[in-house]
C-alpha cells in the first residue's frame, strides 16, 4: 500500500507500504475516500489535509521498516508509514534503544525508532486457526505433539499465537515442528502432499483454500490470551511524524473513518478484497472466497493494555526482554 510523500519527484500523496491482508481493508477504503483529486499537477504542501493514496504491496514487515528507517527526504523510495505486525516493530525499536544498527559485519539487525500511529487489525473468531485435511489423524490440539505445523515465518506473530495456545492447553511448543519453508499460498498443497501435518493460515487464504483443496480447521487462535490479539498496525519513524504533525492528522482521521466503515459493512470489506492487485503478489480474492471469508475487527486508535500484553506473551515464549510499549506511543 502506497500513500505517496507530497514533495516525491513520481506523485503527490503520503507514501506507506505493508502487508495487504484484510489490514488492507480498512486502509482501502481510506484511499477510496481519499484520492479524487488525482496525482497530476503541482504538487501540495508536505503539511496537506488531504491524502492521494495509492496501494503498493509489500513482502514483510521487516523489508518496509528498513525502508523507512533508511529513507530520506525528496527519494523516491521515501516510506513515511509502514502497516505491519507488532514483533517486528518492536524488536526494531528494542535493537534502536541499545544503539545497533545494521553494518557491514551485521547487516540483519533491524533497528527504527518508531512511533505506533493506530492499530490495524484484530483477531475475530475464525479470522485466524490451524488447518488440516480432512481423514487427518489430527483432529485435536493434543494431537499436534511430536507433529509438523507450517507458519509463514520463524519467532514471530503466528508462532506467538499457535505457542500461546498450545501453553494455555498445558502443551509446550517445543513438543510441535515449526517448519517455515511454505509461504500461505503454499501451505495447502503441502498438506495435501503430506509434506506437513498442519499449517496456520490467515483469512483470505483460509477460505480459498478451504474451496479449493477442502481443508479443515483444528483449533481457532482467537481464544483465551489471544481473544482479539491485534495482528497488524501502522507506525512511522519519531522524526517524520514530528516533522508532518498535520499530514500524519489528516492519515489518522482518513483511516479512521474507513477502518469504521469496515467494521461495520461487510460489502466494503468484501470489494476492498476483491480489488486488491494480483502483482506483484497475488493479493486480491475472487468474489466467491470475499463472500465466504472471515473478517477481522477493525479497530480504532490505540490500546496500549492490549499491545503490551502481547509484549508479556513476547517475553514468555520468544524470550524477548522486558519491553514498554509507550516508549512507542506518540510523545513517548
Amino acid at each position: 500500500m502506497s500513500f505517496r510523500h507530497p514533495n516525491s519527484t513520481d506523485s503527490p500523496g503520503l507514501r506507506f507500504r505493508g502487508p495487504a491482508l484484510l489490514v488492507a481493508a480498512g486502509a482501502l477504503v481510506l484511499a477510496a475516500g481519499c484520492s479524487s483529486g488525482g496525482s497530476t499537477g503541482a504538487a501540495p504542501p508536505v503539511e496537506q489535509q488531504r491524502l492521494n493514496v495509492h496501494f503498493i504491496p509489500a513482502a514483510s514487515s521487516a523489508t518496509t521498516i528498513d525502508q523507512m528507517a533508511l529513507s530520506k527526504p525528496g527519494s523516491k523510495s521515501e516510506l513515511d508509514i509502514t502497516g505491519g505486525g507488532y514483533i517486528s516493530y518492536v524488536e526494531a525499536q528494542h535493537n534502536w534503544d541499545r544503539g545497533q544498527r545494521p553494518s557491514a559485519a551485521n547487516p540483519g539487525v533491524l533497528a527504527a525508532n518508531l512511533d505506533i500511529v493506530a492499530e490495524g487489525a484484530l483477531l475475530a473468531p475464525g479470522s485466524g486457526a490451524i488447518y488440516t485435511m480432512p481423514g487427518s489423524r489430527v483432529r485435536t490440539l493434543a494431537d499436534l505433539k511430536g507433529k509438523t505445523v507450517a507458519i509463514n515465518v520463524p519467532n514471530n506473530t503466528l508462532y506467538l499465537l499457535v505457542a500461546t495456545v498450545l501453553s494455555e492447553h498445558g502443551i509446550a511448543p517445543s513438543d510441535v515442528h515449526f517448519v517455515t519453508k511454505y509461504s500461505f499460498p503454499l501451505m495447502a498443497s503441502a498438506l495435501k502432499a503430506g509434506k506437513i501435518d498442519a499449517a496456520v493460515l490467515p483469512e483470505p487464504y483460509a477460505s480459498a483454500d478451504e474451496e479449493i483443496y477442502g481443508i479443515v480447521p483444528v483449533i481457532d487462535l482467537d481464544q483465551g490470551a489471544t481473544t482479539q490479539f491485534a495482528t497488524v498496525g501502522y507506525a512511522a519513524t519519531k522524526s517524520w511524524a514530528a516533522a508532518h504533525p498535520k499530514t500524519l492528522a489528516a492519515f489518522d482521521k482518513a483511516l479512521g473513518e474507513g477502518q469504521q466503515i469496515a467494521d461495520t459493512n461487510r460489502a466494503a470489506v468484501e470489494q476492498a478484497m476483491e480489488d486488491l492487485p494480483s502483482k506483484p503478489l497475488p493479493l486480491g480474492v475472487s468474489k466467491q472466497t470475499a463472500s465466504l471469508m472471515t473478517v477481522p475487527y477493525f479497530p480504532i486508535g490505540v490500546d496500549v493494555a492490549r499491545l503490551q500484553s502481547e509484549i508479556d506473551l513476547m517475553e514468555q515464549f520468544l524470550r524477548f526482554p522486558p519491553f514498554d510499549i509507550k516508549s512507542m506511543l506518540m510523545g513517548g
